[in-house]
């Protein structure tokens, strides 16, 4: 074991967790802030779970940069990026619905984290991580159950008898009526339009309390980027008569004091991107119908560029921390450059 121990981590590993570092460091500013004006008390408990996860992850990491004399990362902090004492701002369903999807999300970060990692130390962590996350999950969507809160994806008839395919408008339907949806591909919109709502509320909420007419502007552009989107994908639900979920506009309040910093704002902005890349990429490949592939081109696409305006907007206030990279070699040797 103690020869396991001087294994160096691999680029992976350490990627992992210092991404997981800075996710978690700002999670505990949102959970401890959530914590904080939480009301319900079937709600308070998941809340105050999800924040002692996140601690004891922040902490481990910690512990595992320090064995490897490792920088620790900056992340986020109580005392400089939240407010405790400000007004409330989202609703505890909502709360709960963000812990609930947090918990899905993390479950997919995890197993990837879990299939990178090499030495033994750090696979039980992310094995740790990954049950954590799942229960997490487990027990939001209970709570949402008990509160008649959970939102169920349509049903639809069942399977009868087994069917080919026999024609290729299954696929390459660009013109007349269009076949309806697979059952994957109506729980890919669903699922999308829950996500991009809860998402469209939280940029409007964030757009409230920052000061910045730089950032305001960004999650204006944000949310209503998401709001085009969460038609466009009814649309083809409606088309198979499927009904769309709800949304979550009615759960901020209006609150516009500083509660969050701007740099935990566009950090936590800039992870909703990224996870709406990753998902709507799942998409493009799990739906054959061409009209949905060309939608969620289209939204990919969008995303991208407002990414882009993002991180600018990051990099010039100085509030992009610079994640773990490779040496630049050639920087190193002109040091030895004589005048």
């Amino acid at each position: 074991m103690e020869e396991q121990k001087q294994i160096r981590l691999t680029s992976g590993e350490m990627s992992q967790l210092w991404t997981q570092y800075m996710n978690d460091s700002a999670g505990m500013c949102m959970l401890a802030y959530f914590l904080e004006k939480a009301e319900d008390t079937d709600i308070k408990p998941v809340i105050k779970h999800a924040l002692e996860l996140s601690t004891a992850h922040v902490n481990k990491i910690k512990a595992i940069f320090k064995e490897e004399k490792n920088a620790i990362p900056h992340g986020f902090k109580l005392e400089e990026d939240v407010d405790l004492t400000a007004p409330r701002l989202f609703s505890d369903n909502y709360v709960l619905e963000f812990i609930h999807q947090m918990g899905k999300i993390g479950g997919i970060s995890y197993a990837l984290s879990l299939a990178i990692a090499v030495r033994s130390d750090i696979t039980n962590f992310y094995k740790e991580c990954l049950t954590e996350s799942m229960n997490l999950y487990e027990m939001a969507k209970d709570v949402l159950l008990e509160k008649g809160l959970y939102i169920r994806a349509p049903y639809i008839q069942n399977l009868e008898h087994v069917e080919y395919v026999k024609q290729q408008g299954f696929m390459w339907d660009y013109f007349g009526d269009k076949r309806t949806l697979t059952a994957l591909e109506i729980s890919n919109l669903f699922s999308n339009i829950q996500r991009s709502a809860l998402g469209m509320s939280t940029l409007f909420g964030f757009s409230q309390i920052s000061s910045s007419k730089d950032v305001i502007n960004f999650l204006i552009k944000g949310a209503n980027i998401a709001k085009k989107q969460i038609e466009d994908m009814a649309v083809k639900l409606q088309e198979s008569d499927i009904p769309s979920p709800v949304t979550w506009s009615n759960e901020v309040t209006n609150s516009t004091q500083y509660t969050f910093s701007e740099k935990l704002i566009m950090f936590f902005t800039s992870e909703l991107i990224a996870m709406s890349l990753g998902l709507f990429g799942f998409s493009v490949t799990s739906s054959p119908r061409v009209d949905l592939e060309r939608m969620y081109n289209s939204f990919i696409s969008d995303i991208q560029r407002y990414a882009e305006d993002g991180a600018n907007i990051m990099v010039k206030n100085r509030w992009m921390e610079k994640p773990p990279s490779a040496s630049d070699r050639e920087k190193l040797a002109r040091k030895n450059y004589k005048n």
